[in-house]
């Protein structure tokens, strides 16, 4: 059941009214959404109604320990229990094929034994609580990776959906399938997925072109998801934490981890990064080959092959100049054009390890980067329509910050009719351009 699929929105809108119909009894409303949680994963597998509970319920009693007992080594021992665990289904989904990997689940999941570990945290007395909160369905397929802990306090402190966090919704929803139907998929299916699949059939212009699509199509495919997931928690509620922030108006590696997927970034910072040996050594050298251990784990989080190992080593290499960089020059941020000349460098940059990301093995990078260097010029296979999307995506992703929320308050400021009669406009005019069907996020297969 995907985000993007009329499905989806009928089960949305069913839990929406259930949950609001019970919410003044937090234990229905917990059930509602527990409900909703594993109704949401039996769509894709009925296996997952065995793994879930199973899990999420040894993640409970060890959290119970860990917030019971002061031993060191017991200690050890119930986290290291929850990490086998929970890592274990990342591989036990992989090996089996489940329809969709375990790993944002797993992530999650963790936040609370880590937190519970390092004593961040209070272990929650509600079962009913803890098994709604690490399954919580708009995360489950790509993140935001949200606390345990942020979810727990929001099932505390339950307040009514108030209109503004409804417009607010709605209008997250929209712009979400906006991205992934309308720019995210018609990039790929006019001329990404077909450059990628043969690269040499295409001019080195053509493949110059597809390489730029793919770095948006990822973008605007992956913050679809996104914004349609924060919106269906915001309509239940639920804030979860965002994700994107213009990523590709970084000025340096670092600032794009900052700005792209942030939620991951923050999880390898501090559940990976933070608890590897040295950090605290007088020793720098630590610090460099932590950053690259670190990114080059996450490239074979994405898939075990040597292109997700290089697109980690790429960003990991980046990390480590621009520590260097700082370190000689000081950290004052870029200004005038330098700093647009540090973007436009930064971006090609990710633009150039995305090549890793998206192909399907080594021997297609070298045919891209091949077709590239060879200097042949000719459009003939990119639409007017792709010039069109593309000159839409980029311009869409650098409006200032202030003009996207001055189009959120204005859509939470109009009647609720004139609210309906937009998400109606929105509804035919996708089916109009998305005739074939939405594709399936690029994220849930990680």
């Amino acid at each position: 059941m995907l985000l993007s699929t009329s499905t989806y929105f009928v089960f949305l809108v069913g839990i929406f009214f259930l949950y609001w119909s019970v919410s003044r009894v937090r234990a229905l409303a917990l059930s509602v959404l527990l409900f909703a949680n594993y109704f949401f994963y039996a769509r894709w597998d009925l296996r997952y109604l065995a793994i879930i509970p199973l899990a999420s319920t040894c993640d409970y009693f060890i959290g119970l320990g860990l917030q019971a007992t002061p031993n060191r080594v017991l200690r050890r021992m119930l986290v290291t229990a929850s990490i086998v665990l929970n890592i274990g289904l990342i591989a036990f989904a992989r090996d089996w094929k489940l329809s969709i990997t375990l790993s944002f689940y797993a992530f999650q999941a963790l936040t609370y034994t880590l937190d519970l570990y390092r004593r961040d945290i209070k272990a929650t007395q509600s079962y009913l609580a803890h098994l709604a909160a690490v399954s919580f369905f708009p995360t489950i397929l790509a993140g935001p990776i949200t606390r345990v802990s942020v979810l727990l306090e929001q099932f505390e402190k339950r307040k009514p959906l108030d209109a503004a966090d409804g417009g607010r919704a709605l209008f997250l929803i929209g712009l979400g399938l906006i991205k992934k139907l309308m720019i995210a998929d018609y990039l790929a299916g006019n001329l990404v997925n077909r450059v990628f699949d043969f690269p040499n059939l295409y001019t080195g212009a053509e493949n110059l072109i597809a390489v730029y699509s793919y770095t948006l199509q990822i973008f605007y495919d992956f913050s679809g998801y996104t914004d349609i997931a924060i919106g269906s928690a915001l309509l239940l509620g639920i804030k979860l934490p965002p994700n994107f922030n213009r990523p590709y108006a970084a000025h340096n590696i670092a600032d794009f981890w900052r700005r792209w997927h942030i939620t991951l970034s923050n999880w390898l910072r501090d559940y990976l990064y933070f608890s590897l040996p040295g950090l605290r050594s007088k020793w720098k050298i630590f610090t460099y080959t932590n950053l690259l251990i670190t990114m080059v784990l996450g490239g074979l989080w994405h898939g075990q092959s040597w292109n997700f190992a290089i697109w980690g080593a790429l960003h990991g290499t980046g990390l480590i100049i621009v520590r260097l960089w700082q370190i000689r020059t000081g950290r004052k941020p870029a200004a005038g054009w330098w700093r647009i000349a540090s973007i436009v460098l930064t971006v090609h940059y990710v633009a150039f390890a995305w090549i890793f990301f998206r192909a399907p093995n080594l021997e297609t990078v070298r045919s891209i980067l091949a077709r590239i260097a060879s200097g042949t010029v000719s459009f003939a296979n990119v639409s007017t329509g792709l010039w069109v999307i593309l000159a839409i995506a980029i311009v869409a992703h650098y409006l200032p910050a202030k003009w996207y929320e001055f189009s959120v308050n204005l859509y939470i400021r109009a009647p609720f009719f004139a609210q309906a009669g937009a998400m109606a406009a929105l509804v035919i005019g996708l089916q109009y351009v998305a005739q074939t069907g939405a594709a399936p996020f690029i994220y849930t297969r990680f």
